[in-house]
């Protein structure tokens, strides 16, 4: 059975950048508390909403692809599968289209005729599906290559969150950490072990659905509380990644430590929940976690992109090393948990 890998990346990212604290000062009633401390995110990039340059979802999107493909050895025409992932599907402004797919409009727009083409949607882990799809796809020799991609122009919930609030203390403040991006990764058949996904797996819990309303954090422990304010509901959602992966290398005969991975990257959506997940983890894996790579604090929660958008800034920064092995755990509005093991070598920005 054939293999994948990440055969390359691209970004864009707006050039308009929107500070934290330019933000909070366009609300009615300030917050009780620093959310710059809490989030992490001191700035992050707002699309273009000039008429004449007006930057959408299908925009966004359009040109991580293009960037991606700057480096691949594959011309649109080659590839085999065009997977669209955006939450936000605003094409000619601020339209939302279900139909056609995204997938099929940016096929379209890039020359990529021969591609299949379609969408996925799922919350924040929806670059991680599409991954996940498109692995499952090479592996059983149904297509050779393929691209995820995804458009969020996703800031108007930040403007909405703005015009609404009206308490210091309300369901909206997450709204207020998110960040406008593009990102893309093309997959094709791995041709060896140092570079290659050596698995994904996801898994979907409904029953800590009532969690995904983000709240602010106590000051006692800097996690990020939801609706029910309980911190073992908390920790029950926080231990959907370790005991999945745990249960899956345990079934293999290997262990956490085993895997030697050199680097993490969460989700990016607060920068002090992230120690918090990763001590539950050490506890449960009985192991030291790898060091964390973020990029929260310029960006912000890009949503379906971070991921992505945190490798190709780490790379572009040559921060990655070739022959990293990378671990990547989504959390995403359903609850959807996981995992992603990759080396790579010969991925470069």
């Amino acid at each position: 059975m054939s293999q994948s890998r990440f055969e390359s990346i691209g970004a864009y990212l707006p050039s308009d950048i929107l500070s934290t604290t330019e933000l909070i000062s366009r609300l009615k009633t300030p917050p009780s508390f620093d959310l710059e401390r809490i989030t992490g995110v001191k700035e992050r990039r707002v699309r273009d909403t000039r008429p004449e340059s007006l930057e959408d979802s299908f925009t966004l999107a359009v040109n991580a692809a293009r960037d991606c493909l700057s480096r691949s050895r594959y011309a649109p025409g080659e590839l085999d599968v065009i997977i669209s992932s955006s939450i936000t599907r605003s094409n000619n402004g601020t339209r939302m289209y279900m139909e056609p797919s995204f997938a099929s409009t940016i096929a379209k727009t890039l020359g990529a005729e021969h591609a299949i083409t379609f969408d996925v949607s799922n919350a924040c882990a929806g670059m991680l599906t599409g991954t996940y799809i498109l692995d499952r796809m090479i592996r059983s020799g149904v297509v050779r290559n393929g691209m995820v991609v995804s458009g969020e122009a996703i800031t108007p919930i930040a403007e909405t969150a703005v015009n609404e609030i009206s308490e210091k203390y309300d369901l909206q403040f997450a709204s207020l950490s998110v960040g406008d991006s593009g990102c893309a990764v093309v997959l094709d058949r791995a041709v060896d072990d140092a570079d290659k996904i050596h698995y994904i797996e996801l898994l979907t819990a409904a029953e800590h659905s009532h969690l995904c309303l983000g709240m602010p954090s106590d000051k006692s422990s800097g996690v990020a509380l939801y609706t029910d304010n309980r911190k073992m509901h908390n920790e029950a959602r926080f231990l959907l990644w370790p005991d999945a992966q745990g249960t899956f290398l345990e079934q293999q005969g290997r262990d956490f430590a085993g895997e030697q991975f050199d680097y993490i990257i969460h989700h990016q959506f607060g920068a002090a929940a992230v120690p918090y997940i990763n001590a539950v983890a050490a506890r449960e894996f009985g192991a030291e976690m790898p060091p964390d790579l973020n990029v929260i604090e310029k960006y912000g929660n890009t949503s379906t992109t971070s991921h992505f958008i945190v490798l190709h800034d780490q790379l572009a920064d040559d921060n990655i090393a070739a022959g990293s092995k990378l671990l990547m755990v989504p959390a995403a509005s359903g609850v959807v948990a996981g995992f992603l093991s990759a080396t790579i070598s010969s991925l470069k920005v």
